[in-house]
């Protein structure tokens, strides 16, 4: 455990998470889910965590140990076609994770998914929190439009509103 990684996360309120983004930015990234599925069979997942819980800091887990304990606990892997999307945003670390299950990883590469990753991180060290969500749902949405497409009746079996923990 690294004692400044620790401070951080101990020091930082649970509301700084709404700083970056309010009601409306969250409302526009779900609508913005709901839109994309409907071009593809994947369900997205859009979570946001501010501080981690003391156990996650004592067990030192990586941002991406994080979105996998999530992408457990929220049941993300639970879906008729093994198509759950995580798109895990940790603000305090100022990382982003995309993790896919195995029916979407077995088409879309993690590089691809790394790639928006990487650029929605970029646009956040800008301020440009709202944007950069957007682009990367948008980007995750096409990806899957093109690997994934929509066919038949697809219910939605994940919420499309982001989770703010």
């Amino acid at each position: 455990m690294k004692p400044a990684r620790l401070l951080k996360h101990l020091l930082l309120p649970g509301w700084w998470v709404r700083r970056a983004f309010a009601r409306n930015d969250l409302a526009a990234i779900g609508n913005a889910i709901t839109a994309g599925e409907n071009s593809h069979r994947g369900e997205l997942r859009f979570v946001v965590e501010g501080p981690l819980p003391v156990s996650t800091l004592w067990r030192d887990l990586s941002p991406r140990g994080r979105a996998v304990e999530l992408f457990s606990t929220l049941r993300i892997w639970d879906t008729a076609d093994n198509s759950g999307i995580l798109i895990y945003v940790q603000l305090v670390d100022r990382r982003v994770e995309i993790l896919a299950d195995r029916g979407i990883a077995a088409q879309v590469t993690q590089a691809e998914w790394d790639v928006i990753c990487r650029d929605m991180e970029a646009r956040f060290r800008r301020g440009e929190w709202r944007r950069g969500a957007l682009q990367a749902v948008t980007r995750a949405a096409e990806l899957l439009a093109r690997h994934f497409p929509a066919g038949g009746s697809k219910p939605n079996q994940l919420p499309d509103q982001p989770l703010v923990l």
